[in-house]
């Protein structure tokens, strides 16, 4: 039956999350209690004010069709918000609203990248990245995270694969899934390489920027010069716990802007009415809910860092932003797709590292959007699951 399929399809790769997702439900309904560290969103509920515009909005009529590039109060209040957050001047013509992050990801790749050209892109890392440039026919150049550089950039690395093929280099910070954060001397890299290169553009994925435990987040976007060569990826899953609304957005120069229109207007239609109406809420309306989210993940990040390097086998990293932890698992005797399973069976659902590029390998992914109640509970059984092994 592959044969009815076109040949693009067999590139297109998946999200592991997902499918581990599906197997800890199936093992819940058959009764095994699992506690949840695989799934990147976060626990807590929309904020009251958020839904409360969606609301309104829904009773004001917003249950039709709008512009594809975004209603003209949403695509305002992001250039407001991303012109004040990463010290540049952008306008409402320089947005384009889509229903999630991932579209912009998809947009960025159709409209820019040709087959044989070549994308760089982080790994480990999110897995769509090298789905796409898969998909598209081009050629995935991955840069490798590791740990030792504390899941930053080999800046001389990047230097040397950086080519006169090179079409597209892809960053994301703070990252998944490492909870690694770019360094303004890791950006001045990238933006001098490509200074004088007027066919290379960055996609920079910030959609965790607000999610940041030191320092404060730096884009790629405040060097000269790379506002036009840069799609900035954000949206409002991660921070204002929306990841069912689907609402996400890029900030691109207004000719690849009305390019990206034109994809939504033949794809999507346009993104739903009355979410883009409790988007303009979230970034206009008070951020208590938001701020106090950052903080509980800062104490679960104490909390799981601190059990995970504890056990025996498992060291793991302090992540600088995002809510994942990385831990290196290499003394465990076990690859990360066995203990991943193995862990299953012991009632905790995480990732392989394996499932965010080949450079994941001898670590897994554990989200610490979840409770320090069931988070403790996670890091007791691993515990008792690993030391049961090593006695065995």
């Amino acid at each position: 039956m592959d044969s009815i399929f076109a040949e693009r399809m067999k590139s297109l790769g998946t999200e592991t999350a997902f499918e581990v997702l599906a197997k800890a439900r199936a093992l819940e309904k058959q009764g095994k209690d699992i506690v949840h560290l695989e799934i990147g969103e976060p626990d807590f509920d929309t904020p009251k004010n958020i839904k409360d515009a969606a609301m309104k909005a829904l009773n004001a009529g917003y249950t039709h069709y709008v512009p594809s590039a975004g209603i003209p109060e949403l695509r305002q209040a992001i250039a407001d918000y991303i012109s004040k957050t990463r010290n540049l001047n952008a306008s409402p013509e320089e947005v384009v609203v889509t229903p999630g992050g991932k579209p912009i990801m998809f947009y960025t790749i159709l409209a820019l990248v040709n087959p044989g050209d070549e994308v760089l892109y982080p790994n480990p890392g999110f897995p769509i990245y090298e789905s796409l440039i898969n998909f598209v026919g081009a050629k995935p150049v991955p840069i490798p995270l590791e740990e030792k550089n504390d899941f930053s950039l080999d800046r001389e690395y990047v230097k040397k694969m950086i080519t006169k093929k090179t079409k597209l280099i892809i960053i994301n910070s703070p990252e998944n899934p490492t909870g690694g954060v770019l360094t303004r001397e890791d950006l001045k890299v990238i933006a001098d390489c490509i200074a004088n290169r007027d066919d290379v553009f960055v996609l920079s994925d910030e959609i965790y920027s607000r999610i940041i435990y030191e320092g404060k987040h730096e884009s790629i976007t405040a060097f000269p010069g790379m506002k036009e060569k840069t799609i900035l990826l954000d949206g409002f899953s991660k921070t204002y716990a929306m990841t069912g609304w689907r609402l996400g957005y890029g900030v691109m120069r207004k000719d690849i802007a009305s390019k990206f229109a034109q994809l939504m207007t033949n794809s999507n239609s346009c993104t739903s009415a009355f979410t883009q109406m409790a988007g303009v809420e979230a970034l206009t309306g008070r951020q208590n809910e938001a701020e106090r989210m950052v903080n509980e993940f800062k104490k679960r990040r104490e909390v799981i860092v601190d059990g995970l390097n504890k056990i025996k086998g498992i060291t793991c990293k302090k992540p600088h932003g995002a809510f994942y932890v990385f831990p290196n698992i290499e003394d465990t005797g076990m690859n990360c797709r066995e203990l991943g399973e193995y862990l299953m069976s012991n009632g905790v659902a995480v990732l392989p590292g394996t499932s965010f590029g080949k450079y994941g390998e001898g670590y897994l992914r554990l989200s610490f959007a979840n409770s320090v109640e069931n988070i403790k509970k996670a890091l007791d059984r691993i515990a008792k699951a690993l030391e049961k092994r090593q006695a065995s």
